[in-house]
């Protein structure tokens, strides 16, 4: 009788074991399976998306070697919270690493726009003559305007301005934003 219930206990382990590995591929599949719904969201997230920000549109006005930058964008709302509490420091940062400039003064920011200032985003040739640099940006700008006293350049979903752009300075700019420069006076 020993011999048949060792044999028994023998039987039922090898059931237990085939169970136990079935449940185990069965919790594994199941981890793939969740992770790669939490993962395709996050892999088709959209190219003008940095965190909690999805910038919409970039305005550059260059004016002597300045840039004046407007950036228009939305933030999701449970941050919106967050930045009551804590301020906005995190913000400024995150623009900042969207924009790429180094030397980038924040001169307004709220919760749908922000203004920077680059104060020597060009390179100067004397007399007048500057020259605006390619420039790389950390997400793609669904649009993105740069601005010189003689022209204009529009892009849609660009990561970069490409090729560089020379100007003339404006004789009459007082070195504000242009939408700052005081009326002429006749």
């Amino acid at each position: 009788m020993e011999i048949k219930n060792h044999g028994s206990t023998q039987s039922n382990l090898s059931t237990l074991h085939k169970f136990s590995m079935l449940m185990r591929s069965r919790a594994i599949a199941l981890i793939v399976l969740l992770s790669l719904c939490i993962a395709s969201p996050v892999m088709a997230a959209n190219e003008e998306r940095y965190g909690y920000i999805t910038v919409q549109d970039v305005n550059i006005q260059l004016d002597n070697g300045t840039a004046f930058i407007h950036v228009n964008y939305s933030v999701d709302e449970g941050t919106r919270f967050i930045f009551f509490l804590f301020g906005k420091q995190d913000l400024k940062n995150k623009l900042m690493k969207i924009l790429n400039y180094d030397d980038a003064q924040i001169k307004r920011i709220d919760l749908s726009s922000a203004e920077f200032t680059v104060p020597s985003a060009a390179f100067s040739y004397g007399n007048g003559i500057y020259w605006y640099p390619s420039h790389e940006f950390n997400v793609a700008i669904p649009v993105l305007m740069v601005q010189t006293p003689q022209a204009t350049r529009n892009f849609t979903m660009a990561k970069e301005f490409p090729g560089g752009m020379g100007y003339f300075s404006n004789p009459r700019s007082s070195g504000l934003p242009p939408s700052e420069n005081p009326p002429e006076r006749h």
